[in-house]
């Protein structure tokens, strides 16, 4: 069945192409009683009658639509965002009979007429509910990452380490860098987890209540609880433990995979691959490709520089420029290889009949150096890279990554000791095979 028309589709530019967008869920309202549901943010109706329930209760709503309505909907572990597709389900089966969206099943078909039962069975066979699906898997990634994003340039978070009284302003790394290094207390990079302050809040509401992070035991009192982790090793957390898996990026990106299942898929690869005969395999410089030529340099660097001289587009001015985090070089990056693919000016929007048409247009009227509105590239569809094999992608830096001399002094650094430095000569190795050869030339 073909998805509704608020579901998604292709915003057309241009009279002869299109460019596919990211879906939208319908906005429109069903009826009075949806309107009040999605105000009401902490529950979520019945999709058939007025019961509601609170957003924890999902096993419950699920267990009255199977008992009294008789539906059945398939892996709903799969469903990002329970609410919103309940919401939409509940529009829709009461814009159409629901046999329109289900499989029906009957039960006791052996049995007289009277006492068999007709059960529906909503799942992803069917295109619109996985269309559905994705869609909210989507919309949940873009908000994760956003969120990630803000954290990352949060610089008024203030928290007081959980094994010591030391008090951290700042930014969130500073704290988990503090809690790894003092305190061999490892919960991961600081780039891999979102929602750090929900995160520690419930770190430190497991210790309050004396219980080990990792062993999750219950302990008498704080002493004998720090002596358990500190002679058990057991200063980590329980990766076992699905409450935690909401914190960490991994568990986003892929539809309908935990950490455990990527993570298994890859060890798998690894193991497939490791009678593989690589005996003839050469390596080959990784190029990245100017963003309005066919130019190829083996560092970002050449790159920037030949971009801004044979084009004038200065990507790194641009960048300071504008504030760009690592996100929106991305976006930016795949808009404009989207517009010069489409032989387009990214600025006016006029169409040429070749590329070289194009560029030209751009130098020649200077609307390659500046960007358009922000607006027009800083969108969720550019987080797809428009090139599958786009090797710039994997080199961008956000401003962070750029070490300044305020922030080097955080940086640990191990010196050789060279206290007794001719000592040092004296019982080098290289000395000692010195001395060996020049005996056995002698001898010789």
């Amino acid at each position: 069945m073909a998805a509704p028309r608020g579901a998604g589709g292709r915003a057309e530019r241009g009279d002869t192409e299109c460019i596919l967008e990211p879906l939208t869920l319908p906005e429109s309202p069903a009826s009075p009683g949806v309107v009040a549901a999605v105000e009401d943010s902490l529950h979520v109706p019945c999709i058939f009658c007025n019961e509601c329930y609170l957003l924890p209760e999902q096993s419950q709503l699920l267990k009255h639509m199977i008992i009294e309505h008789k539906l059945v909907i398939a892996d709903m572990k799969l469903v990002a965002d329970f609410r919103r597709y309940i919401l939409y389900w509940k529009k829709r089966f009461a814009e159409q009979p629901i046999t329109d969206f289900c499989s029906v099943i009957r039960t006791n078909s052996e049995a007289p007429l009277e006492e068999q039962d007709n059960y529906f069975l909503l799942c992803d066979v069917l295109p619109e509910d996985r269309l559905l699906r994705e869609q909210l898997q989507q919309k949940r990634l873009r908000e994760i990452l956003e969120q990630q994003q803000r954290e990352r340039d949060d610089t008024s978070f203030h928290s007081m380490c959980m094994f010591c009284d030391q008090e951290f302003t700042g930014n969130r790394s500073v704290l988990l860098n503090h809690m790894a290094r003092e305190h061999a207390f490892n919960i991961g990079l600081p780039d891999n987890i979102v929602n750090c302050s929900e995160f520690l809040a419930v770190l430190q509401e497991k210790l309050d209540n004396l219980q080990c992070l990792y062993c999750e035991k219950i302990f008498r009192d704080k002493n004998t609880l720090k002596d358990h982790m500190r002679k058990k090793q057991h200063r980590r957390i329980n990766a076992k433990n699905k409450e935690y898996d909401r914190f960490y990026i991994i568990n986003y990106l892929e539809f309908g995979k935990s950490w455990e299942e990527v993570q298994s898929e890859d060890d798998r690869e690894l193991i497939d691959n490791l009678e593989e005969d690589w005996s003839d395999w050469e390596e080959h410089p990784v190029c990245a490709v100017c963003l309005f030529c066919e130019q190829q340099a083996d560092t970002t660097g050449k790159l920037y520089l030949h971009m801004q001289k044979s084009h004038g587009f200065d990507f790194l001015k641009i960048k300071s420029e504008h504030g760009l985090n690592f996100y929106q070089q991305v976006k930016l990056v795949n808009f404009i290889r989207r517009e010069i693919h489409h032989c387009r000016c990214y600025n006016c929007q006029e169409k040429f009949q070749s590329k070289g048409e194009l560029i030209s247009h751009m130098e020649e009227t200077k609307h390659i150096t500046f960007l358009p509105s922000r607006s027009t590239w800083d969108q969720p569809q550019y987080y797809f890279p428009t090139y599958e094999n786009d090797t710039l992608l994997c080199t961008l830096l956000d401003s962070e990554d750029l070490v300044t001399e305020d922030q080097s002094e955080d940086v640990p650094v191990v010196s050789e000791d060279i206290s007794n430095l001719k000592a040092l000569k004296q019982s080098s190795v290289l000395n000692q095979l010195l001395r060996e050869e020049n005996n056995s030339q002698e001898k010789n």
